[in-house]
């Protein structure tokens, strides 16, 4: 049986049906072709492709060029799941207009499906607009990593009465300016929980617990690809950079002591 193509309605609906919604990064073809084969709801081309595989110590190095490029890559290998691009670092912050403007570049030359934009009561007037516009939006609160110049990197929200209020008060205002699900990024699980019972959209939890309505991660964190990261919400699930080691060495070996190529490998 062919899977449902995943559609921003059929998030909603996963919610009400009480089915927990996955999601999972990719920036490059070969990884979303197998997310895709893989069956996952939805894939969010991250701005975090700026640490993962540009190499920057945050996202904020990250343009909406980076973003196009690794979009394209992403959506030429996806047949079922739902694409999300997320907005860069002052792509939708400037300006209503401009946050418009740039989430519909991420539509008709980044090929996706919706936008991910990253905060809460003081990003609904835009949230709203883009939703206008006719774009999905995927909604972030909580630790955004855009805001670190301005609330530095205190990862873990909701530790108190008023910080559950105030990101109560974010979750709200992104669902009433039309967002289809929200991220819940570093909250405390009761927090999250808090939360996702109080919204009719679905949340997205990622450090959160258990109680959201899905699970993201960042793909590398979780296939281990960079094994110095190590962060507590994240599971690996598999261990790649020895792997990819292991294999490059044996490659270099047999290079220098003329193994490779065999005859199987070489044209007669």
């Amino acid at each position: 049986m062919e899977k449902e193509k995943v559609t921003p309605e059929v998030i909603k609906r996963k919610k009400i049906e009480g089915e927990k919604i996955t999601a999972l990064t990719a920036y490059d073809y070969p990884t979303a072709l197998c997310l895709n084969e893989a069956g996952i709801d939805m894939i969010l081309v991250g701005d975090s492709l700026g640490m993962v595989v540009l190499g920057y110590r945050n996202t904020l190095k990250v343009t909406m060029e980076n973003m196009l490029d690794h979009c394209r890559a992403v959506a030429r290998a996806n047949s079922t799941a739902l694409l999300i691009g997320d907005m860069p670092f002052l792509s939708c912050t400037t300006s209503v207009p401009d946050a418009v403007r740039n989430a519909g570049r991420m539509i008709q030359e980044g090929e996706m499906e919706a936008v991910k934009v990253e905060g809460g009561s003081d990003m609904a007037e835009a949230v709203s607009a883009i939703v206008r516009a006719g774009i999905p939006v995927l909604g972030h609160i909580g630790f955004t990593p855009q805001q670190t110049l301005k609330h530095g990197r205190k990862k873990v929200q909701g530790r108190d009465r008023s910080s559950v209020e105030k990101l109560l008060g974010d979750a709200t205002a992104v669902e009433q300016a039309g967002a289809f699900a929200i991220v819940l990024e570093c909250l405390t699980e009761s927090c999250a929980k808090e939360v996702t019972k109080k919204l009719s959209i679905p949340t997205i939890g990622i450090g959160s617990g258990i109680y959201c309505d899905g699970q993201i991660l960042v793909t590398s964190d979780m296939l281990g690809l960079y094994e110095s990261a190590s962060f507590k919400h994240v599971k690996r699930y598999a261990d790649v950079a020895p792997v990819m080691k292991k294999a490059f060495k044996e490659y270099i070996r047999e290079v220098k002591e003329v193994k490779f190529p065999g005859k199987e490998h070489t044209f007669h």
